[in-house]
């Protein structure tokens, strides 16, 4: 959970901003899982949260406490656990008419996404718990999933346990091992 003592000032973050943007950067090569040519899991933590929060602040030029507090209300539910992962699903195509086709034949893929822990049954997410994305014709390019996660499976993924993905929908089917520098990673997330 990010305060606002997580935060710098506008002036600090401005000073700060270059070399902070490289270190999340560099940071979210090991937080992108791509699912085929078209889809991805953008996994969110804390660092993740407080660069989103620092641009939100910069950009709309907030510094009254109140105001930042709503950014950190906005933001804060994004942040895992320890026993869950959070991470923002999209559907990327760059061509428009590509994307409303694919959109309109994706209804119900924030369902279909899952991650397995080696050992155990696949965990589905609950999406879009703020909102609901999605209608009867289309579905939305982008979609917020958590993953829960047992104790069990936190433990076994800390001692080694392999991590897959995959999306189980009509029109996609997916399934691939979650690689290594992403897997240790999500699991530096658990408590």
């Amino acid at each position: 959970m990010l305060t606002h003592e997580d935060l710098y000032s506008l002036e600090k973050y401005a000073r700060l901003r270059p070399e902070f943007r490289a270190k999340i950067i560099e940071h979210k090569k090991n937080r992108r899982l791509p699912l085929g040519d078209h889809a991805a899991l953008y996994f969110e933590d804390a660092l993740t949260m407080q660069y989103q929060v620092q641009e939100m602040l910069r950009l709309e030029r907030l510094f009254e406490p109140e105001a930042i507090q709503e950014e950190l209300d906005v933001y804060n539910p994004l942040i895992p656990d320890g026993r869950n992962w959070k991470a923002t699903f999209m559907i990327e195509y760059p061509d428009e008419i590509e994307r409303r086709q694919a959109l309109a034949k994706l209804v119900g893929i924030e369902h279909k996404v899952w991650l397995q822990v080696q050992g155990y049954a696949r965990i589905f997410p609950i999406a879009n718990e703020d909102l609901d994305r999605s209608a009867p014709d289309k579905t939305a390019s982008v979609h917020f999933m958590r993953f829960e996660l047992s104790e069990a499976m936190c433990a076994a993924l800390k001692d080694g346990a392999a991590l897959s993905a995959g999306i189980d929908h009509a029109e996609c089917r997916i399934e691939l091992s979650v690689p290594g520098a992403v897997r240790q990673s999500l699991v530096g997330d658990l408590a």
